[in-house]
């Protein structure tokens, strides 16, 4: 769930019901370090291509020896019997693979540069197009402060350091539009803080 709806926010989510197992990001090398021969299937993992990258989690090619990282860092059942219901877990790892991995910061992109794109060259209606879109409503005077503020250090930091910003927008399979780098990094980075609210990953 936590997947699918910064995919849906970003509007990168491939809605497809049915099909072929895919096989979304990974870090590279996890099924060849337990490879076991070619005698054995699945001992090579081939990303996915297109739009099947964007497909709903259930989609997921699930290795029994090397379940998806994601998930295990969110603590999802092993398979292997049933559960009743889900822990309710917290750790470091789950805030570091929202803010770190392809899929959150590829969706962060995308979702910055639908509010560059459509919400104008006001940073106000920008936030407020990133908060629509990630929780479905309006953000708070405190809120678009702090938001407004974190872009303009932002993009600060990237006019200083344009490299910096090249590198965060080339994550991902997609490539990123006719937007001036150093700006879409900035947004990036609010897009990112919205979808790391506690109210934008957690079911209330």
């Amino acid at each position: 769930m936590v997947r699918d709806n910064a995919l849906a926010a970003s509007r990168l989510l491939n809605a497809k019901i049915g099909g072929a197992s895919v096989f979304p990001y990974q870090p590279p090398g996890i099924w060849e370090e337990l490879a076991r021969g070619e005698t054995f299937t699945a001992q090579e993992y081939h990303e996915s291509q297109g739009d099947d990258l964007y497909r709903r989690s259930m989609y997921t090619f699930w290795k029994r020896a090397v379940p998806p990282a994601a998930l295990t860092t969110f603590d999802a059942p092993d398979r292997e019997k049933c559960a009743s219901r889900r822990l309710i877990t917290n750790t470091p790892l789950q805030a570091l693979v929202l803010l770190n991995d392809p899929t959150y910061v590829e969706a962060s992109r995308v979702l910055a540069q639908h509010a560059i794109l459509q919400a104008g060259a006001d940073p106000e209606a920008r936030v407020r197009f990133l908060f629509r879109e990630a929780t479905a409503r309006r953000p708070t005077p405190v809120e678009t402060r702090i938001l407004l503020d974190l872009a303009q250090r932002r993009m600060e930091h990237y006019k200083k350091d344009p490299a910096a910003a090249a590198k965060l927008i080339a994550v991902g399979a997609s490539k990123p539009g006719n937007v001036e780098a150093t700006e879409l990094a900035a947004w990036t980075t609010v897009a990112s803080t919205i979808l790391n609210l506690d109210e934008t990953i957690t079911k209330e």
